[in-house]
């Protein structure tokens, strides 16, 4: 067995390709993004029709975007988690959080439905399938103890955990990343590979830096949102290649999960949580000013206007089917 981590730049989270008896794909990227992921599969001598499956690890654009292409083009079938695969398949519009969160996500079908401990078969080996809600309630982790391989999404990262979002995913993700953190603690970890950033170095080190944030954030809840709002509106500067002043207002206000934010997390009315949000971003070092356009300061890559535009939402899905 060989794996091959794909470390991505925004807006695409990294990918993970199991090279085995059957080549299993891990999370496919942003959808503007898919031609380059195609190209990353090849490049590591795998062409997409050799693909057995695709595995989700959660729900969000950025790592289920390339799901259509791969599943209309080749036929690959999809997995993930069965709470989110019910969402997805009847294109609920809660699906992905993508109407909440204004991020675009093309239609596509999950095949097979994964709950705790169901195995994933690579050929020579075995991959655990664990149930680590937090980020989303159907976030999944994939465990393989011969190697103590983990790869585990968003649930943590080299040096950040995922952003939680209370609104959609319950004021108790806070505890139940910590439970999901717990349950991996307890694993011989080798090799760890997340869903952003490098390859974990001190998987157990990273899990025990994680835990500690999780528990600062039960004490201080409005951690969460501003560590979400940042995370968002970063995402969405990166899909939009930023946002020229005169649209800040406008946009935001049309923005679910900004509406949320003000008004239940910090009890501002929305409109005077704009300033609010820009300074902190501009104060974080989030974001930047550059020519009264405001820009994220993480690097990505440049998305298709077009394929923004499209603005294609799971409301939209039954019509595209």
């Amino acid at each position: 067995m060989d794996i091959i981590f794909f470390e991505r730049k925004f807006p695409s989270a990294n990918m993970v390709l199991i090279k085995d008896e059957h080549q299993i794909l891990i999370d496919t990227g942003f959808g503007s993004d898919v031609k380059e992921t195609e190209q990353l599969i090849k490049e590591a001598g795998v062409s997409p029709e050799e693909l057995h499956l695709i595995v989700n690890t959660h729900y969000h654009s950025d790592h289920v975007g390339g799901n259509f292409h791969f599943q209309k083009n080749y036929g690959v079938r999809i997995a993930a988690h069965k709470w989110e695969a019910e969402l997805i398949n009847s294109c609920d519009p809660e699906a992905c959080s993508a109407e909440w969160l204004d991020q675009p996500v093309e239609p596509y079908r999950v095949d097979k439905k994964l709950s705790d401990n169901d195995e994933i078969h690579t050929g020579s080996r075995t991959f655990k399938v664990l149930h680590t809600p937090g980020h989303t309630l159907g976030h999944i982790s994939l465990y393989e103890p011969e190697e103590e391989v983990l790869i585990c999404g968003d649930l943590f990262h080299q040096n950040d955990i995922g952003w939680l979002n209370i609104f959609r995913e319950g004021v108790s993700s806070i505890q139940r990343s910590l439970e999901s953190m717990e349950r991996l603690s307890g694993l011989r970890i080798g090799h760890a590979y997340s869903g952003h950033g490098p390859q974990i170095e001190i998987p157990l080190a990273a899990i025990e830096a994680a835990k500690k944030r999780f528990e600062k954030w039960l004490k201080a809840p409005e951690k969460v949102s501003w560590h979400a709002c940042k995370r968002i509106f970063s995402f969405t500067l990166i899909m939009k290649n930023g946002l020229a002043k005169e649209e800040v207002s406008d946009y935001l206000l049309r923005c679910g999960w900004f509406q949320d934010f003000a008004r239940y997390s910090f009890q501002q009315q929305p409109e005077e949580f704009i300033p609010i949000l820009l300074d902190e971003m501009i104060r974080s070092g989030a974001a930047s000013w550059h020519d009264n356009h405001l820009i994220a300061n993480t690097p990505y890559q440049v998305s298709q206007k077009e394929w923004v535009k499209k603005d294609i939402k799971p409301k939209d899905w039954k019509h595209l089917t």
